[in-house]
């Protein structure tokens, strides 16, 4: 009772903060009923561009996205059955994982999504994560035009580290999967295998040994489910096999039941 009393507080303080720090929300009209403010404070959060926060307030926020996380419940790999060869499914919240890295499905400008309550998984990871992890993925930008251009766009298959700041995970990785617009092809089924392969290049080179991969591509960027379940599992399982004894553990994280039966069907 004393944590919700103070989680509430919590709520109401954030609410006001990211009203008055948006501008032009700053006279909106807060709900009296907590899952109203919830929405408030998190449409807020996705729609703020990176910039900086007073300490004061960051502070707040972080008490109050992990006993938010801790609300949830935090999933270890340990608790998660492994299925075969080090790979295992788990249906369910990205952000609950406590892994050494989890896998976000980002766009080309690795903001995170600026959709308010949106249900992708690129606004799930940033709101919990909070307002930090979007203006580390804007730093990593910039110093990516300065170097490229002012026009750079992160490439598919490429992987961006971050830290993963409340989440339960160590880092975020963010790649951008290949979209799927006029049909599938020899070329985008590679793509999406690099992302796989790189991604898991890149927790070799970090030593982050557990990954839990979303389902890269299958949701607004169209490719087919079933397919990509299979170029995931041959991919990570050829890695694997090169790779041995670099990653305790690779778990394909759904959320669909139909891509859960898909990922069963593949590993059973």
């Amino acid at each position: 009772m004393k944590e919700n009393r103070i989680q509430d507080q919590r709520l109401d303080y954030l609410v006001e903060e990211f009203k008055a720090d948006s501008g032009k929300y700053k006279d909106l009209q807060t709900p009296e009923d907590r899952l109203g403010k919830r929405q408030i404070l998190r449409s807020l959060m996705n729609i703020r561009m990176p910039k900086t926060m007073d300490a004061s307030v960051l502070a707040v926020q972080d008490d109050y996205l992990q006993e938010r996380i801790r609300e949830n419940g935090i999933v270890e790999p340990a608790d998660i059955p492994v299925i075969k060869d080090g790979l295992s499914i788990w249906q369910g919240d990205i952000t609950r994982l406590a892994a050494d890295a989890i896998v976000n499905a980002a766009n080309s400008q690795m903001l995170g999504c600026f959709i308010p309550m949106h249900t992708c998984i690129d606004n799930c990871i940033h709101t919990f994560a909070g307002i930090q992890l979007r203006a580390e993925c804007a730093r990593q930008m910039d110093r990516l035009r300065v170097k490229y251009g002012r026009d750079y766009e992160q490439p598919t298959a490429v992987p961006m580290l971050t830290d993963a700041y409340n989440l339960p995970a160590k880092k975020v990785i963010h790649i951008v999967g290949p979209i799927v617009e006029y049909g599938l092809t020899k070329e985008l089924e590679a793509d999406l295998a690099a992302c796989y392969r790189n991604t898991l290049d890149l927790c070799l080179q970090n030593d982050l040994r557990t990954v839990a991969f979303c389902c890269i591509s299958t949701g607004v960027f169209h490719f087919p489910g079933k397919r990509a379940a299979e170029i995931a599992v041959e991919t990570v399982t050829e890695w694997l096999s090169e790779h041995e004894g670099k990653m305790d553990r690779v778990i394909f994280n759904v959320f669909k039941d139909e891509d859960r039966e898909n990922y069963e069907q593949l590993l059973q």
